[in-house]
């Protein structure tokens, strides 16, 4: 397998493959879901990253919710998502996304949030108050939460887990290297001991985290970025296409091929990972439900 090699400032951007052309949302359960949305004055990350899969995911019913506003206190050089100062904390926000969760029905969510540094517990209550009012509301479904690092302070990374989400979340996004251009605000090391201290309280809960491709990562880097994340447990991954979601935006470097995406997948999977989705399209919450349950199969 050749190293990846990023294309250099001055070479022109390579036009979008066919793999990764997705059709336009509009289906009726798309717009009733996205209506949803609106009338109870609530955020999904499938709108303020620019999902690419917005329109499969929402026609099937799912959407990952983004709680804690939509302003995020960091300013990640690849996200979507606006940054600046939030709003105040909503409180009433977990009732209203467990009642949106009722009312669709769903048997499986994924919960997730911007990045609340000016919070003491960086927003870990809400995510504790959102399981718990969904359970409430509909003791079958299932939870899996994406959370943010809230700055390496262990008790909130417990506040979360003490809800009992079914799956602990949190993105690696890239290698090391890339660290200091990609992640403001974010460490390497305190992913990996996040990631290790959520198996070690929980262990019971499975961890799980997501890796972009095309940053300008080698290929070398990707797999010792796989050795760590195996080192500390992690037992889910996730590798998909990074895509420039502005020009203001960190540039993208290439596009990997579905065989190269295969390829990640079967290291990743002789590594030891219980379970691995890697493709072009795929994201964090990318097909969730049908992840949790091959893992939990995997498991047995």
């Amino acid at each position: 397998m050749p190293r990846v090699i990023p294309l250099t400032p001055s070479q022109p951007r390579a036009p979008k493959p066919d793999w990764l052309k997705v059709r336009a949302p509009g289906s009726p359960r798309y717009l009733r879901l996205k209506g949803l949305m609106r009338e109870l004055n609530l955020h999904t990350v499938c709108e303020e990253a620019q999902c690419p899969n917005i329109g499969e995911c929402w026609n099937h019913g799912t959407a990952t919710f983004m709680i804690l506003g939509d302003v995020c206190t960091r300013a990640c050089s690849y996200c979507a998502v606006a940054h600046g100062r939030p709003a105040q904390v909503d409180t009433a926000e977990p009732a209203r996304v467990a009642d949106a969760i009722r009312a669709l029905g769903l048997t499986y969510v994924v919960v997730t949030s911007v990045d609340r540094d000016d919070l003491a517990d960086g927003g870990a209550s809400i995510f504790a108050a959102t399981i718990r009012e969904t359970r409430a509301r509909l003791p079958e479904c299932r939870i899996e939460v994406l959370i943010p690092d809230f700055q390496g302070h262990e008790a909130a990374l417990h506040t979360v887990l003490d809800a009992q989400p079914d799956i602990l979340n949190h993105n690696t996004e890239t290698v090391p290297r890339l660290y200091r251009m990609a992640r403001s605000g974010g460490r390497y090391p305190r992913t990996l001991e996040l990631l290790d201290r959520s198996r070690r309280y929980a262990p019971q809960i499975p961890t799980k985290t997501g890796l972009m491709v095309g940053l300008g990562e080698e290929w070398d880097e990707l797999i010792a970025t796989f050795r760590d994340l195996r080192d500390v447990g992690c037992g889910v991954l996730t590798i998909g296409q990074y895509l420039r979601p502005s020009a203001a935006h960190a540039p993208m470097t290439r596009y990997y091929t579905p065989a190269e995406f295969a390829e990640l997948k079967a290291i990743a999977l002789d590594l030891g990972f219980v379970h691995v989705e890697s493709g072009p399209l795929v994201r964090s919450s990318y097909h969730a439900h049908e992840t949790a349950d091959a893992y939990a199969a995997a498991a047995r």
